[in-house]
């Protein structure tokens, strides 16, 4: 086996407003063989055990979410954490290297980094990205280069770019 395949991925969706978004993520996940979904904030996510929200409005997003996960939402595995700030510290302690995917003047190039064994990307909300006060939680932060005369990414896309980088580096 190679080392790539050997990496573990964790992946943050922090506050990600789209279930299409999250769903497109879980199969993407699911394709680059990550370890783990954690869903931090108002990100919204398929029904879990345990789970206590409303419902009607736990089976609405899994519904929806599960158009574009195609499956990966009863596969992938997923976990709801109340404190993303709590979460960062805890991967943090098990040697996971903090990565924030963000356009950011300090950032580095994806293709040029180097991951180590252990990496938990961080994804930022479709509008603002990641917020400051998670930034600075940050061990490094990476960018994908752009082109064309558009400067962001869909979440997703960015995500699946990022996954198949860390990947295979």
């Amino acid at each position: 086996m190679n080392t790539y395949q050997q990496r573990s991925i964790v992946v943050i969706a922090h506050n990600l407003r789209s279930v299409h978004n999250v769903g497109s993520l879980l199969r993407t996940g699911e394709v680059f063989a990550i370890d783990k979904v954690y869903v931090t904030g108002f990100t919204p996510h398929p029904t879990y055990p345990g789970d206590e929200r409303d419902p009607k409005l736990r089976d609405m997003q899994t519904r929806r979410m599960a158009k574009a996960a195609a499956g990966a939402e009863r596969t992938m595995p997923l976990e709801h954490h109340g404190d993303v700030h709590e979460l960062l510290a805890s991967l943090r302690e098990a040697r996971y290297t903090i990565a924030g995917l963000e356009n950011d003047p300090d950032a580095a190039v994806i293709g040029d980094y180097e991951p180590g064994a252990k990496v938990a990307l961080i994804l930022g909300d479709e509008v603002s990205g990641i917020k400051p006060v998670l930034r600075e939680e940050c061990d490094v932060l990476l960018q994908i280069p752009v082109f064309g005369g558009k400067e962001t990414l869909n979440v997703s896309v960015a995500a699946g770019i990022a996954l198949y980088a860390l990947r295979t580096a």
